[in-house]
């Protein structure tokens, strides 16, 4: 074999290994990319219709991501926007449209303080879906049925929905993993069912502690009849034992017998 012949073959094989290397970096970052932004990830290839397109931009907002001053909110400020969001959450039963509108400035306002930019709603989208992916979408639903608001084509349902979706971005920018619920009187009931189920359960604990200490009230209860009526005779005072108790005692009885 000629020395050119094996300068070919070793050159074929390094590309060779250099295509099946890119190809698994591709492949890596593609799963990567998956991982993290989720539907975001479907979402942004269907709009450019190429994967490789997608992809750039995805790693392009992680880039700019990366740039950004993103910081932690104070635990004082956390409570402050918490309370506001309970005021607006209230005002949506009076004035549906005009507490959906403040949930969007308010959750603005929370976007300023932790460090997003916030002069445009596309940038500001694709700013937010590098952290916050998993609810980014219900955002852009949120603000989508606020625009059919403004222009009258909104249900209450419709914007019931959005501060439901609104509420869901604004826990996760709170930065401190607590979720915000809504009560009856609000008009935006939970998602979760969380509280019906432990109000459930607490029920059927109780209901259990009733049936469990029935018979021991029921002791109770004829002792101090006992008590207060000494003269009572046997009979009366056995009809308000439990059934337990009376047998027992004929038994007992009969046994001395």
């Amino acid at each position: 074999m000629s020395t050119a012949t094996v300068a070919v073959i070793v050159i074929v094989a390094v590309l060779v290994v250099a295509a099946l290397g890119l190809f698994a970096w591709r492949q890596q970052q593609r799963r990567r990319l998956r991982e993290r932004f989720g539907p975001e990830y479907d979402r942004t290839v269907e709009r450019h219709n190429s994967a490789r397109e997608a992809e750039q931009e995805l790693r392009a907002r992680e880039q700019r991501h990366r740039e950004l001053r993103i910081r932690d909110l104070d635990p004082t400020v956390r409570d402050r926007y918490r309370a506001d969001w309970q005021r607006v959450q209230e005002r949506f039963v009076d004035s549906p449209q005009s507490a959906v509108a403040e949930a969007d400035n308010l959750l603005v306002r929370v976007m300023k303080d932790r460090g997003y930019p916030t002069e445009d709603y596309e940038q500001q989208v694709a700013d937010l879906s590098v952290e916050h992916a998993g609810t980014i979408d219900r955002y852009r639903t949120a603000h989508d049925i606020r625009g059919r608001a403004d222009a009258g084509r909104a249900s209450t349902e419709d914007l019931r929905q959005a501060m439901v979706h609104y509420r869901a971005l604004f826990a996760e920018l709170l930065g401190d993993g607590e979720s915000l619920t809504g009560t009856s009187r609000t008009g935006v009931s939970d998602t979760d069912g969380s509280r019906t189920d432990s109000a459930r359960t607490a029920a059927t604990g109780q209901a259990r502690e009733a049936r469990s200490d029935g018979p021991v009230v029921s002791t109770e209860r004829a002792a101090s009849r006992r008590d207060a009526d000494p003269g009572e005779s046997a009979d009366a005072r056995r009809a308000d034992e439990p059934a337990e108790s009376r047998r027992d005692a004929e038994i007992t009885e009969g046994r001395r017998r």
